[in-house]
């Protein structure tokens, strides 16, 4: 499980040095000795406007609410890129999907069934990070990191692995081009062609019994759902409940799933002593018409680099530590759960790498604001907009699912998306002192990065 530390130390012995053991700080709800437990449960395609608890009038989101009420939810909680295979890097790592070159590129979004490439070895994940801590880590769902055993989740740090390697829509029930869609039980495919319908429900029982087999010692648990992205597909108990058709059907069963989470954890008496996230790897498909989410207030959605796209919901639970019905305004990033969550389990962050990350636990435990530094809008490999403050300057539109052409704005737009999240009015010429600061910052983040090899390339039709 510790290959890519062997490695390491053997050629990259800084990494192994900076990721040394700190003394034990205590948490006032943890035991004696013991480091919390983690849980990140990751949506795919989840919109700011899709739960209750963020504005939906349709779909009814019981857990989700409930979570929020007994924790904290987050309006300006951003990821890393607004689209599933750099999100998911970017997750994990801490990192912009740009610095290991998980980005998208022309011709290649995502990875794809098959593709030669995934997470370099070099990238050190959260669960490897927590490995050095002796934590159990598992993860259940989705990865879409790599194919190619190689990439796959037990040689990035994940002790035990259930779930499908990319999206739903990539077998043969959507696209014949495709390979048989697999589900893997750690390194070996368990079967084909899974009834989907059923999915939602075999990840949560695979959920709580890995919470069961682990009680006893830290864990970490990446919850990583294929819903809502499509194709639809909700279980009977579920099917046609929501008003808001299959979609709302397909959330409110994600929505129970998380309550048998939050449930078995309160039954093992563990609750006081996990901190659970809920977030979503983007924005909603808005391509998919009445299939896809809602951003509710904010424009564009994923693939774009506008607010629906890359502002998602996020809510954090942690009984005891963190205050019930906290609503946090500061912005927080997905790549901030990096740096945090190694620091709570007393492991050092990397020193041979950027990690672009803050730690926001000051936030989680004493709602105190912290500066999260800039959001940066990639788009493919283009840096398109920056976000500092309130200010967000626009420089290039590109959607990677829209149908309109990319314009470059010379000067940039520039919105107040505190108070027009929806972005409708540019006041650059109102406000010509903050375009110039926020072009320098432009500079500044693409001179941060250096140049490395894409990862993603167009899916070979001819290859399974």
């Amino acid at each position: 499980m510790l290959k890519k530390y062997i490695t390491m130390s053997i050629f990259r012995p800084a990494a192994i040095l900076c990721l040394g053991l700190l003394p034990f700080c205590s948490f006032s709800q943890s035991k004696p000795g013991r480091a919390p437990n983690v849980i990140i449960i990751f949506a795919d395609d989840l919109g700011y406007g899709d739960l209750s608890c963020y504005g939906s009038p349709t779909i009814h989101t019981t857990y989700l609410d409930k979570m929020a009420s007994e924790g904290m939810r987050f309006t300006q909680f951003y990821v890393g890129t607004s689209i599933c295979t750099p999100s998911r890097a970017a997750l994990l790592t801490g990192r912009l999907p740009i610095r290991s070159g998980m980005n998208s590129v022309d011709g290649a979004n995502v990875l794809y069934p098959g593709t030669d490439g995934g997470l370099p070895e070099s990238e050190i994940t959260i669960a490897e990070a927590l490995k050095t801590k002796s934590y159990q880590t598992g993860l259940i769902g989705k990865w879409h990191l790599g194919d190619q055993p190689k990439y796959m989740p037990n040689n990035n740090g994940f002790d035990y692995y259930f779930g499908l390697p990319y999206s739903n829509d990539m077998g043969r029930a959507t696209n014949k081009n495709y390979p048989p869609l697999p589900v893997y039980r750690n390194g070996k495919v368990l079967e084909t062609d899974p009834d989907l319908s059923l999915l939602t429900q075999r990840y949560t029982e695979e959920a709580v019994n890995f919470i069961k087999r682990n009680k006893d010692k830290p864990f970490f648990l990446y919850y990583a759902s294929n819903s809502p992205h499509t194709p639809l597909f909700a279980s009977a108990a579920f099917k046609g409940k929501s008003k808001r058709g299959i979609y709302g059907d397909v959330v409110e069963e994600l929505d129970w799933s998380v309550g048998k989470v939050l449930e078995t954890l309160k039954a093992l008496k563990i609750d006081q002593n996990t901190l659970v996230i809920f977030t979503s790897d983007n924005g909603p498909w808005l391509i998919k018409d009445e299939n896809g989410g809602s951003a509710g207030p904010l424009s564009g959605g994923k693939g774009s680099p506008y607010e629906g796209g890359y502002r998602v919901p996020a809510i954090a639970w942690w009984p005891g530590t963190i205050k019930p019905g906290q609503v946090v305004y500061n912005v927080v990033r997905t790549v901030d759960l990096f740096p945090t969550i190694i620091k709570m389990a007393n492991v050092n962050l990397p020193k041979d790498r950027v990690i672009d990350g803050a730690d926001i636990y000051p936030i989680l435990t004493s709602y105190q604001s912290t500066n999260n530094g800039v959001v940066c809008y990639f788009t493919r490999d283009k840096l398109c907009a920056v976000r500092k403050g309130q200010w967000k300057a626009l420089f290039r539109s590109d959607e990677v699912y829209g149908k309109k052409p990319v314009v470059e704005h010379n000067p940039p737009l520039l919105y107040n998306v505190e108070t027009d999240p929806a972005e409708k009015y540019d006041v650059s010429k109102q406000f010509p002192n903050i375009v110039e600061e926020l072009k320098r910052e432009y500079s500044k983040q693409l001179a941060s990065v250096v140049s490395v090899p894409a990862q993603l390339k167009p899916y070979n039709k001819g290859k399974e």
